[in-house]
């Protein structure tokens, strides 16, 4: 006999148990992104620092000389910088 559980010893109460854990863990998951929020994620980021980021590569396109100066300046004041 298996003792009264069944299903080799994990019965419903062993699936509740998982999904519980499961639960759980997600739930962590999402606090954490949450807390965190969109700045901290790679790419991400809003406001002054994604303009800053946008100048920062127009300066290392100038520098590698994939543009020229009449382009760097026009871009740059398309950026309003």
């Amino acid at each position: 006999m298996m003792g009264g559980y069944g299903m080799g010893g994990f019965g419903f109460g062993g699936v509740f148990m998982i999904m519980w854990w499961v639960l759980i863990i997600v739930g962590i998951v999402v606090l954490v992104k949450w807390l965190l929020g969109p700045s901290s994620s790679p790419g991400g980021g809003s406001g002054s620092g994604s303009g800053s980021r946008a100048l920062d590569i127009l300066k290392e396109r100038y520098a590698r000389g994939e543009i020229d100066e009449q382009e760097y300046r026009k871009k740059k004041q398309d950026l309003g910088q």
